[in-house]
């Protein structure tokens, strides 16, 4: 089987603001992206797509015309209490714990990076294994830097190494 992983698209969102489950929109830039991303791709071959279910994702996807699977597990993280706060109006009190160890600290009413990482091999785990299928995956940075930290035997912590743009396509 061919996987194909693809992060969305530019999100509309202002720089600076903590976002992860957040159903934010695209930008006006989206049909480029999607085009570029398209160029990157085997269309024709492509047999099923998987999609989280947030709109930065779900315009993508749809963008295949093929039916999706949307997946909650596929979601980026749950930032809880600080979706859409900017970051620098975090107290210190709540963000220097997670700072110092996101793997293991989740976020307040939130969760870690090592709850993200269990939820995306879940998702992985539990994928149809046929040989001749190529998929598609759309999903974010977070759920795609945890699973490709594990297939490559990266520690989560240093899985930020991995440089993942918007629209970006990694083949597993």
């Amino acid at each position: 089987m061919e996987i194909y992983l693809v992060r969305h698209t530019t999100p509309n969102i202002e720089k600076g603001i903590c976002y992860g489950q957040s159903d934010l929109d695209v930008t006006n830039n989206f049909n480029a992206e999607v085009s570029e991303i398209h160029t990157k791709l085997p269309l024709k071959e492509i047999t099923r797509v998987y999609s989280s279910p947030l709109k930065r994702c779900k315009l993508l996807a749809e963008s295949f015309y093929l039916p999706i699977i949307f997946d909650e597990r596929l979601q980026e993280l749950d930032f809880g209490d600080w979706e859409l706060k900017a970051w620098d109006d975090i107290s210190k009190k709540e963000l220097n714990p997670w700072m110092e160890d996101f793997v293991n600290v989740p976020v307040p009413n939130g969760e870690s990076y090592v709850m993200l990482q269990q939820r995306i091999l879940d998702f992985y785990k539990n994928l149809p294994s046929n040989i001749d299928e190529k998929i598609v995956i759309v999903s974010h940075a977070g759920p795609i830097r945890a699973l490709l930290s594990h297939l490559q035997k990266i520690a989560l912590k240093d899985s930020f190494s991995i440089k993942l743009e918007y629209g970006e396509v990694v083949k597993i």
